[in-house]
C-alpha cells in the first residue's frame, strides 16, 4: 500500500458548496498536545480534540487534527487512535515512519536503506559505551534516530559537540539538534519535510488546504508545509514570528484555542 491514495475526504456537501477552509492540521505532540516534561497529559482536553475529530469526520464542516512528531511510531500511534483520528496519516520519529491509520498500515521513508540503519546501530553502540556511564539515557522505541535525555538539561546539552564530531569522524550521516529537554540524533536525509510530503502524496492534501501547529524549532517543518501556521503560548519566540496566530494559551489548552481560530476560518 506503499504511497496509494485512498479516499479520506469529503470536501464539499451534497450540493458541492465547501464545507471548510482546510482539510487537515498537522500538530506537533510535545510542548503542543502535551508537556515536555513526564507530566500527565491533560484527558479532557484530548477528549475535547477526539470530539472534534469525530464531528470533523462526520460531518466535514472543520479539518481532521493528525500529528506530526520525533516520538516513537507505537506512541503517536496510540494517541492518533485515542484522538479518534481514522483518515489522516500521522508522521512519527521524525519522519522515519508514517502510520496510516485508514490501513492500519506502517511506512517506513524508502529513503532508509539497510546500511542506513547499520549506521544507527553504530552510533546507538558509541553513545552506549561513551554516554550512558554519564547518565544519557536512551528513548526506546526508536528504529531510525537516537534520542537523549539526562535530568541535568545544561548538561545533556553541553555534550552535541562530542555527538557532532564523533559522527563526523566515523562517517554517520547523522545530524543533531535539540528540543526543549531532549538530544535528537536524526539521519541526515530523514527529516519531518518529507513525511509530511509523503502525507500529501497518500491522501491527496495539499499545502493551500492544510493549517499547522508547533512550538519549537524543529516544527518549521510544519509552517513551511503548510498555509496557516499557529503556536501556543510556550513556544520559541523565533517560531512565533513565523505564525499567523499566537495563543495566549500554553500547550494543549493553546492547541485547542488554535482549533477554534482554525475552524473560524473554514
Amino acid at each position: 500500500m506503499q504511497g496509494d491514495t485512498l479516499p479520506a475526504f469529503r470536501l464539499s456537501s451534497p450540493l458541492g458548496f465547501p464545507m471548510r477552509r482546510f482539510d487537515a492540521i498537522i500538530c506537533d505532540i510535545d510542548g503542543c498536545l502535551g508537556p515536555e516534561s513526564a507530566a500527565p497529559l491533560d484527558a479532557d482536553a484530548l477528549a475535547r480534540i477526539a470530539d472534534h475529530n469525530r464531528r470533523a469526520i462526520r460531518d466535514a464542516d472543520r479539518p481532521v487534527l493528525t500529528l506530526c512528531s520525533g516520538r516513537p511510531q507505537p506512541f503517536v500511534e496510540c494517541l492518533c487512535r485515542l484522538l479518534g483520528n481514522t483518515t489522516v496519516p500521522c508522521i512519527a520519529e521524525m519522519g522515519v515512519w508514517v502510520f496510516d491509520p485508514r490501513t492500519q498500515g506502517f511506512h517506513l521513508d524508502p529513503a532508509i536503506r539497510p546500511e542506513h540503519i547499520e549506521h544507527i546501530r553504530e552510533a546507538t553502540r558509541w553513545v552506549e559505551r561513551e554516554l550512558l556511564p554519564l547518565g544519557v539515557a536512551i528513548q526506546p522505541g526508536k528504529t531510525a534516530s537516537i534520542s537523549l535525555w539526562h535530568p541535568d538539561t545544561h548538561m545533556l546539552m553541553s555534550l552535541k559537540p562530542r555527538l557532532v564530531e564523533a559522527f563526523e569522524r566515523h562517517r554517520w550521516p547523522l545530524r543533531v539538534s535539540g528540543t526543549v529537554a531532549w538530544i535528537n540524533c536524526d539521519l541526515t536525509h530523514v527529516n519531518k519535510d518529507a513525511g509530511i510530503a509523503r502525507v500529501m502524496q497518500m491522501t491527496g492534501l495539499t499545502r493551500e488546504r492544510m493549517a499547522g501547529i508547533g512550538d519549537t524549532l524543529g516544527d518549521l517543518a510544519i509552517r513551511r508545509s503548510v498555509t496557516w501556521f499557529g503556536c501556543p503560548a510556550n513556544s520559541v519566540p523565533e517560531l512565533q514570528k513565523q505564525a499567523d496566530f499566537v495563543s495566549p494559551r500554553i500547550e494543549v489548552d493553546g492547541v485547542l484555542d488554535i482549533i477554534e481560530q482554525i475552524t473560524t476560518l473554514a
